[in-house]
């Protein structure tokens, strides 16, 4: 048999006002004191009914179920505090990147001077192709290339021999067997950054022809020239 654990009883005809937190305060008390639970438990034992007693087991479960709440809050705030730190140390080491030239798959600028691509090799392809596609990702030309890696000058004249019109440009190599594609890769180019933002995607870089790409997409980095 449970034990009857003594309380105040309210006198016949008179009432006892206990305040409720509001929503945004009972987040707070819960988060930042423990003292709040103990005084609303303190508030449920002594006006609970005498005859029908909560259990003691009942007062053990909210006891821990607090606790694990307690717990967890304060978990979610130090995993929001060390990702705030690792992205102020990202910022802090990455901010050397700016003025520095980054090798990524970003588009190339083109002004009407001839671009000096050096296409990945295809190992396996019995012929490949290079892709040109506008900053739109329409598709504006399309020709064979040598699969050996060897630079070459694109001087930006379509099948028509019309200049196309200044702007990015990104290029990728396709590798065929047959009729069968088996692998596309990107162009790489370099560009220089000029500014480095850390947000909820990571670490962003945004490069001298206003392109942005993320720290991930950099394969090399080097001094400009």
């Amino acid at each position: 048999m449970d034990p009857i654990i003594a309380t105040n009883v309210v006198p016949a005809g008179q009432t006892q006002e206990v305040r409720v937190p509001e929503p945004d305060e009972q987040g707070a008390a819960i988060t930042s004191d423990f003292d709040t639970f103990l005084v609303m438990l303190t508030t449920q034992l002594e006006n609970q009914d005498p005859l029908e007693p909560e259990k003691s087991s009942d007062f053990a479960v909210d006891l821990a179920t607090f606790s694990s709440v307690e717990q967890q809050v304060q978990t979610n705030e130090l995993l929001a505090a060390m990702a705030s730190d690792t992205q102020s140390r990202n910022l802090a080491n990455l901010a050397g990147w700016v003025g520095m030239e980054v090798q990524s798959p970003a588009t190339f600028a083109f002004s009407g001077s001839p671009i000096t691509l050096n296409p990945p090799v295809i190992g396996g392809a019995e012929r490949t192709m290079m892709v040109v596609k506008d900053v739109a990702g329409l598709e504006v030309q399309r020709f064979d290339i040598d699969n050996t890696g060897a630079p070459f000058n694109w001087a930006g004249i379509s099948d028509a021999g019309v200049p196309l019109p200044s702007g990015n440009y990104s290029f990728t190599v396709e590798g065929f067997t047959g009729q069968t594609r088996v692998d596309t890769r990107a162009v790489e180019n370099y560009a220089i950054v000029q500014e480095v933002q850390v947000g909820a995607d990571g670490a962003q870089l945004i490069l001298d022809n206003g392109t942005r790409i993320s720290e991930g997409d950099v394969t090399a980095v080097r001094s400009p020239g």
